[in-house]
């Protein structure tokens, strides 16, 4: 593989990675209801409940990448601040 088609392939993974991050945040968005949003609120209030959280749920499906892009998805849906979403990040690290 040479320089040029490297590079292009690094471009095109990155913008298949955005594009998926908007179609998920767009699926949050029209998803989610009030509720879901008070579900995350509650459950990621304070930090260790949020490191809990995020722990417990790379434990159940043993992936801390696909909590991390969930969470960011929560976030960029305006499902979760970003404190709450740092706090659960750090949980599902030390859930790996």
């Amino acid at each position: 593989m040479d320089v040029k088609s490297l590079i292009f392939s690094l471009i095109g993974g990155l913008g298949f990675f955005f594009f998926g991050m908007q179609l998920m945040t767009e699926g949050l968005k029209k998803i989610a209801g009030e509720r879901l949003k008070n579900i995350l609120n509650m459950a990621t209030k304070i930090p260790i409940f949020g490191i809990l959280v995020g722990a417990g749920v790379t434990c159940l499906i043993q992936s801390s990448s696909a909590t991390t892009v969930m969470v960011v998805g929560f976030v960029n849906a305006g499902l979760l601040a970003l404190n709450q979403a740092i706090s659960v990040i750090i949980g599902a690290n030390i859930g790996t």
